[in-house]
């Protein structure tokens, strides 16, 4: 049990950890993603887009330890869901890594070729692509459904709460979808129908972090963790 706590509070701070990390980077890659053209052309704050590259790093670390660390103990109650929530995971971050290689690759056109606005701007689109379909499509069922799915079913967290994953992961599919095929604007409907899954991901970041897991899930049992 002992240990089962530990897990969950790692798991908490890792997920805390990606929650913040992937708003902090997204915030300093805008000056790249809004005006790509004009970033090369100007004196673009390099320094800001390593870092916010650095911080996408640590949340590609953050997202996969999330699953490493969980994966012993879902696997109890579902083995082939725990191992789907760690391929997600991973498919994300691939995703994410791929984005950082399309922005880092902006600031080296700054400093080598400042008239290949046009080159600009497409990796900045394709950074854009990169986030869509991997936090926008693969978060869903990752962090929504599959997880939201097992820890209703473990008990590991407020059952009430692990709805949020599981309707938030649906909406914020739905949401990216439209912004997918031009049916609105990243900003606009998307954003109001990711809030579900935004406060299922901060509330059990903070609650696995200060908490742990809720003692009485039966796949905390002994019985449950001989039998895994």
């Amino acid at each position: 049990m002992a240990e089962d706590q530990r897990d969950a509070r790692i798991f908490g701070v890792l997920f805390i950890i990606t929650f913040i990390t992937s708003i902090a980077a997204l915030a300093l890659f805008q000056s790249v993603l809004d005006d790509p053209a004009g970033y090369i052309a100007g004196g673009g704050k390099d320094n800001e887009i390593y870092l916010g590259a650095f911080l996408d790093f640590l949340l590609v670390i953050a997202n996969v330890g999330t699953a490493v660390v969980l994966y012993p103990i879902v696997r109890r109650q579902n083995e082939a869901l725990a191992i789907g929530y760690v391929a997600a995971r991973i498919i994300e971050s691939v995703f994410i890594a791929t984005g950082i290689i399309f922005v880092l690759g902006v600031v080296s056109m700054r400093q080598d070729s400042p008239d290949a606005a046009d080159l600009a701007v497409s990796l900045a689109a394709l950074k854009d692509w990169t986030f869509l379909l991997g936090p926008g499509m693969v978060v869903p069922f990752g962090n929504g459904l599959i997880l939201g799915y097992l820890m209703y079913k473990s008990g590991l967290v407020p059952r009430r709460m692990a709805w949020l994953g599981m309707i938030g992961g649906p909406l914020l599919l739905f949401g990216n979808f439209g912004v997918l095929f031009d049916w609105w604007e990243q900003t606009s409907a998307a954003s109001i129908l990711a809030a579900p899954e935004i406060i299922w991901e901060a509330f059990l970041g903070i609650y696995c972090a200060i908490w742990g897991f809720r003692r009485d899930s039966p796949i905390l049992r002994p019985e449950a963790r001989r039998a895994s």
